[in-house]
């Protein structure tokens, strides 16, 4: 998962782009923009991340992708409706009202600004092959607060070099991924990849458990939707693009974690802080193929919260001039990017990261990777309940007859499986992911009683 860039949300239903912008996205265009989304920094730490349950995680693996291009499916229905930037956010807020489009928007952000605090934890385990950190916590946490705030101070400099950092990290990072997914799979042996079901509970309960961490790496799915305002022909290109584009990143995935599963025994990759770069040693017999991986992985996972960090900061500068979130968010700096959005992200990212390592660094990635299965399911839900309520409605201007019966069960499912990954996350996720959505409650009370006092002065 990487990040896609959103601007205004609040463009009309029929308007065939913002005033001032082009749809410059085309089908390729749009799916390499699906893809690099979300192929970002996850993937290089979640085969160690679900190697406890066991090869369990890679029927996992195929499950989600299937619900994964279901979902890139229900996108492209919606963005038939609402072809407009900002997809999860105002598909909530055009069937339910302002509560469940912030709802979305809070939540959304949310995932954001938790997803940059695991993706800087998934930072360490790479910097430790280049240079011994010797289990020192203290030390790890330092590194993966400089690997927050490093991509933070490209943002400040303005969304020119944001640019430029993604386009270096974007091709960087499909370096390991293909090396592992290609060159590994002549090396896989057999006896490495452990028991299928290593979890201590049923089939069912390690694919759902498994599948609720392994979500974090094809977060993304919803890149077309939320551009939609930049995409040409947007009716149809955003629900192919989603779908072309997750069908290619779940082959590069699957077949990198088959093959780093493979060549990996068990019992390592368990304990395994940096998988692929022991994947490609182990097909190199040495230590230099990991060392070039891990360097590549850190420039990959920085570039990831480079692109992150300014996703986190624009989706409440979207909702920010809606009056959905606070005013300070939809201030832009010189350089074009919400620089307050980038500060509380990174404020936030910052202090999740120091109270996830009280616990021991051993539990922070997957405590961070569970709460953003929640939060990011969130707006799923949202976005098929929206579906399923036109769908109700039955009016011709939404329904087309002759869909009706796929729309139906594509929507049916996305709620359901949306519901499902929640579940998975665990008691204790879900109970840390409700704590941060009700406490934007009391952000909409405040925001909702101002505008309409205001709307209430003579």
């Amino acid at each position: 998962m990487t990040a896609t860039s959103t601007t205004e949300a609040t463009e009309p239903e029929d308007a065939p782009a913002a005033p001032g912008r082009r749809r410059t996205f085309g089908l390729a265009a749009a799916t390499a923009l699906v893809m690099g989304n979300i192929i970002g920094g996850g993937i290089f730490a979640l085969p160690a991340t679900v190697a406890p349950y066991g090869t369990v995680s890679l029927l996992a693996f195929v499950v989600l992708s299937v619900a994964a291009v279901l979902l890139a499916l229900l996108f492209g229905r919606l963005a038939r409706r609402s072809p407009v930037t900002g997809g999860l956010y105002v598909y909530p807020r055009d069937a339910f009202g302002d509560f469940a489009g912030f709802l979305s928007a809070w939540s959304y952000w949310t995932m954001c600004w938790v997803s940059i605090a695991a993706l800087a934890v998934a930072v360490v385990g790479y910097v430790d092959v280049l240079i011994p950190l010797h289990g020192d916590h203290t030390l790890e946490a330092v590194v993966a607060l400089a690997a927050l705030w490093l991509p933070a101070a490209a943002n400040f400099a303005g969304t020119r070099w944001v640019g430029a950092v993604q386009v270096v990290s974007t091709v960087l990072k499909f370096v390991p991924l293909l090396v592992v997914a290609t060159v590994g799979l002549f090396f896989v042996r057999a006896d490495n990849f452990g028991p299928f079901n290593a979890s201590g509970q049923s089939v069912t309960g390690a694919v759902a458990a498994s599948a609720a961490l392994l979500l974090y790496s094809f977060l993304g799915v919803e890149s077309a939707a939320m551009s939609a305002g930049e995409v040409r022909d947007p009716e149809r290109t955003v629900g192919r693009a989603g779908v072309l584009g997750t069908l290619g990143s779940a082959l590069v995935y699957l077949l990198g974690t088959v093959a780093v599963f493979g060549l990996v025994p068990h019992d390592k990759l368990v304990k395994s802080g940096a998988p692929f770069a022991d994947a490609v040693d182990a097909i190199t017999g040495g230590h230099w193929g990991g060392t070039a991986i891990a360097l590549v992985a850190v420039a990959s996972i920085t570039g990831c919260l480079n692109g992150w960090i300014l996703l986190a900061a624009q989706m409440p500068y979207a909702a920010a001039r809606d009056g959905l979130f606070p005013a300070p968010f939809a201030r832009v700096g010189k350089g074009g990017v919400p620089g307050f959005g980038v500060w509380a992200c990174v404020v936030l990212g910052t202090l999740l990261i120091a109270l996830n390592y009280t616990a021991g660094p051993d539990t922070t990635f997957r405590v961070l990777v569970l709460i953003t299965t929640f939060t990011g399911c969130v707006p799923y839900l949202l976005s098929a309940a929206a579906q399923l309520y036109w769908l109700a409605q039955g009016t011709r201007d939404r329904v087309r007859p002759a869909d009706l019966v796929r729309d139906l069960i594509v929507a049916a499912l996305s709620f359901a499986f949306s519901f499902w990954l929640i579940a998975g996350a665990g008691y204790a996720a879900v109970y840390q992911g409700v704590l941060f959505l009700f406490a934007g409650i009391p952000v909409y009370v405040w925001l909702r009683g101002r505008r309409e006092a205001g709307e209430k002065r003579p």
